[in-house]
């Protein structure tokens, strides 16, 4: 993997462990997982373009990006829908007037999963394994 890919991926990570401890968090901070989610989704497609030697887009529209991985990795096409959910809380939820439900941050969750198991298998980064006691 290349050194860039690999930053990529530590950042996407960071994202994707935030959201999930925000989610579980009192009071419920939707927007802010929701952001996170999405922020983690845009640096695995990020990680995926620097890996094939494209060149990396500065966007926060995933379907953009996918559109950029489609000739190289035609089969995440599947990750379409998700994406395209994911990228309305790139900017709208930081800002007053615009508010993430516990169902959408719940959507945002799944759709980041999904983006993560698939970057990271295209990558041929494995699971860790948990440590036994």
């Amino acid at each position: 993997m290349r050194k860039l890919t690999a930053e990529w991926v530590r950042k996407a990570e960071a994202d994707f462990v935030a959201a999930n401890k925000l989610n579980g968090g009192s009071p419920p901070l939707h927007d802010q997982v929701c952001f996170h989610c999405q922020q983690s989704a845009e640096k695995y497609l990020k990680a995926l373009l620097q890996e094939v030697g494209a060149v990396v887009p500065r966007t926060h529209i995933l379907l953009d990006l996918l559109a950029h991985l489609l000739p190289h990795h035609a089969h995440v096409r599947s990750l379409r829908r998700g994406l395209d959910f994911l990228s309305r809380f790139a900017v709208a939820t930081r800002y007053p007037g615009d508010h993430a439900t516990k169902r959408q941050a719940e959507a945002a969750l799944r759709w980041a999963e999904q983006t993560r198991v698939t970057s990271r298998a295209i990558l041929g980064i494995r699971a860790r394994r948990k440590k036994s006691r």
